[in-house]
């Protein structure tokens, strides 16, 4: 099902902080506030992310799906786990940017250049 997207949003422009306004205006219009305790975020997120896996369960490891566009299964699939992570890191008021930055500093530590 093509869906046409309400704005031109992009990678380049948007910023988490937007991202997780939609995530949380989606909620929020439903309801759903109470069923989005940190446990049962979390398993949505590895629900999601196996759902993403069974597109490349049967793959060569070096091939990719065919048509892989913004729509497609994949994407969906992709945007899913991100939707459940914004939610999650605003539930546990994570900033996001941050813990990426001190993980990325974390993992140089652990993974030096040879």
């Amino acid at each position: 099902m093509n869906i046409p997207a309400s704005s031109n949003r992009s990678d380049t422009f948007t910023t988490i902080q937007e991202l997780k306004a939609i995530v949380n205006q989606f909620v929020a219009e439903r309801d759903w506030e109470r069923f989005h305790q940190p446990k049962n975020l979390a398993m949505s997120i590895a629900i999601e992310a196996a759902e993403l896996m069974e597109h490349f369960q049967w793959t060569g490891a070096e091939s990719a799906p065919d048509s892989i566009t913004d729509d497609s299964p994949i994407a969906q699939e992709i945007a899913d786990v991100l939707a459940y992570t914004l939610r999650m890191a605003e539930v546990l008021e994570i900033d996001l940017s941050h813990a990426l930055e001190l993980k990325m500093v974390r993992n140089r530590l652990k993974y030096p250049l040879n």
